[in-house]
């Protein structure tokens, strides 16, 4: 297994006014921070110029968009990630369309790297939004891993400090998440760099 640092991307899905996403990402990047083999990058879309609409689609040997100038930080630190945490929660049954967006403007920056998912809503906890997203991460040759984080009604699981009531049970789930995104990425690092033949592709 590589003995490389892992660049961990943490995105902050949602952008909308009044969004719980933040203190939810930030008491994720605490438990990452746990593991001296990430590095985390922390990235909230509302800072990102995210355009909804798309150029047209690029000859099939040319898989990524022209993208505008405003997303080019986004590009490079995508590039720059051995793995992913998506922090999202659902509405009406689905993700927000900032991320949809974020993941629609890039192609190559998923392949071959490990997803994992942190989720909060109502009743669902955003499980919802996760297999959806799941399958749109399939289609982009990156690969989900099983567990992950979820908070039904997080609105009464975290304090206004931004901690959890009771953490013992998202703390386990984070770290079974964490352990599979540290074995798959430190996988699929090496495997990018020795056999770059589908990742490229």
């Amino acid at each position: 297994m590589s003995s490389v640092r892992l660049n961990l991307a943490v995105i902050v899905g949602s952008v909308r006014e009044g969004r719980f996403g933040p203190v939810v990402a930030d008491w994720f990047v605490e438990q990452a921070k746990l593991y001296d083999e990430f590095t985390i990058d922390l990235i909230d879309l509302a800072d990102i110029d995210l355009p909804l609409a798309l150029p047209p689609t690029p000859p099939a040997l040319q898989p990524d968009l022209p993208r505008p100038e405003g997303m080019a930080e986004l590009t490079r630190r995508l590039d720059a990630a051995d793995a992913v945490v998506i922090v999202t929660p659902d509405y009406n049954r689905s993700f927000p369309a900032s991320l949809k967006a974020a993941i629609d403007w890039h192609y190559t920056q998923w392949k071959a790297k490990p997803i994992g998912f942190v989720g909060y809503s109502g009743l669902s906890g955003g499980l919802l939004a996760i297999e959806q997203l799941r399958q749109v991460f399939n289609e982009l040759h990156a690969h989900t891993v099983r567990d992950y984080v979820t908070f039904p009604s997080y609105y009464l699981l975290f304090a206004p400090d931004g901690t959890l009531r009771d953490p013992q049970g998202p703390e386990g789930a984070a770290r079974a998440m964490l352990d599979q995104l540290l074995w798959w990425g430190s996988l699929l690092h090496d495997a990018r760099r020795d056999r770059p033949q589908i990742a490229n592709r």
